[in-house]
């Protein structure tokens, strides 16, 4: 989990998926930043493997929002780290 969010535009892209109240669209992440749509598309899918997103395909698009286990172990880091 960590190594994936130690890459600047991964860390971006799960800030603009995490501040979003509802799932976004891939195509909208895309429109965000100055990188390729396959670009994009391998962030996502390392953030997903990495359990800090979920994706779900609808129609031609797939929208992505924070999976909440993810959130979960994430909030948890302070106290792991100052044990």
């Amino acid at each position: 989990m960590l190594k994936a969010l130690a890459e600047p535009n991964r860390l971006e892209i799960f800030h603009v998926v995490a501040a979003q109240e509802r799932p976004v669209c891939a195509c909208d992440i895309v429109d965000r930043f100055d990188l390729a749509q396959h670009t994009i598309s391998h962030h996502l899918k390392v953030l997903c493997d990495a359990g800090l997103l979920v994706g779900r395909k609808s129609g031609l698009w797939r929208f992505y929002s924070p999976d909440p286990e993810g959130l979960q172990k994430i909030n948890e880091l302070p106290a792991l780290i100052a044990k």
